[in-house]
This record gives structure tokens, sequence and C-alpha cells, in this order.
């Protein structure tokens, strides 16, 4: 005898969770590669570092597992398919981001960056194509926001300074999409407002 276990349907994705966590990661490392402010030493790279690890890395880490879960185990997402693309962007973009924020913290060579950039710019490139094909326009922007910031990072990385620059408008630019995106669907799914998301 089998036991059939059936959770109902939630309409409740943690998106805002992982675009807050992320967005809040770009509003902190943009402005110190666009501006040079506040400018790096190991007391200020320590600190990029944990925020790093915690708020971009964890929060997304968190909402891509609960996304992965929830599509796999307990099927409670069944009706949304793009979800799939957001648990793996999720996911793949919270665990870079503990070795980002750790890489910064212990002050490692970002040289190495260069490589990771490749790959996370044909996460970018998926995303784009998943959420323009299911007529989400506003995740599609900010995965092509995404890919941006991984191509100027790969300059970054190979020590051109005009990447870094283009990193860092591109991480605020795109950072400020994510707030807003974090705030539509927090008022979305809490008060039934219908902004665009």
């Amino acid at each position: 005898m089998s036991l059939a276990v059936r959770f109902a349907a939630s309409a409740f994705p943690p998106l805002a969770l992982g675009f807050f966590g992320l967005g809040t990661g770009y509003l902190i490392y943009g402005p110190q590669e666009l501006f040079g402010f506040p400018a790096r030493d190991e007391s200020v790279d320590r600190a990029t570092g944990v925020w790093g690890i915690w708020m971009p890395g964890l929060c997304q880490l968190v909402s891509g597992i609960i996304l992965f879960v929830g599509l796999t185990w307990f099927q409670v997402f069944t009706s949304q398919p793009p979800l799939y693309m957001a648990a793996l962007a999720f996911s793949a973009y919270g665990i870079h981001w503990f070795a980002i924020g750790w890489n910064r913290y212990r002050g490692n060579d970002p040289r190495p960056n260069a490589g990771m950039c490749v790959a996370y710019m044909v996460v970018s490139a998926m995303g784009a194509l998943v959420f323009f094909k299911a007529a989400d326009w506003p995740v599609g922007l900010l995965f092509l926001g995404l890919f941006a910031i991984y191509f100027s990072d790969f300059f970054a990385a190979i020590g051109i300074k005009l990447g870094e620059r283009a990193l860092g408008f591109f991480h605020l630019v795109t950072g400020g999409w994510l707030m807003y995106l974090a705030f539509a669907v927090a008022v979305d799914f809490s008060v039934a407002y219908h902004w665009v998301t």
C-alpha cells in the first residue's frame, strides 16, 4: 500500500526575496565600481565580501532551493513552468555570490572570474529567452541586465578599467530594476496590487 500526499498549489513563490537580495548586492558593489566609493582597502573588501555572501548569496540560494523543492518534490508551482528557469537562476547566482563575496573578503585574485562570466552570460541568455518567450518582459529585461553585468565583468576580470566602470553602471541600473521587481512582486502577492511584473 502506498501513501500519496498531495500539497495544494501555491501562488506565493519566493521571488521577492531573491530579487531583493540580488538588488541589494548590486547596490552595494555598484558605487564602488563606477565611482570608486568607498575606496577599496582591506576593511572595505571585508565588508563588501560579507554583504555579498549574506544578501545576494543567501537570499537567492534560499529562493532557488524553495522553488526547486516546490517544483519537483511537492509540485506546488506546477502551473508556472518558467519558475524552473527562476529556480536555476536563483540557485546558480546565489551560489556564485558566495564565491564572489568570499573572494572579495579574502582579497583573492579576480582574474579567474573571467571564465565564470562566460558561464553566467549563458545562464543570463537562457533566462532572457525563457521569460521573453513566456511574455514576462520585466523579468526578461532583468536577464538582459544580468547579461550586460557578466559581459562587463569579463573585461573587469582581465584588468580593463573601463570594464569595471561598465560593471558598476550595470550593477546600479540592474539593482534599481531588481528593487522595482521586489517591490512589485511583494505588493502584488500581499495586497493584490497589479504592478507590471
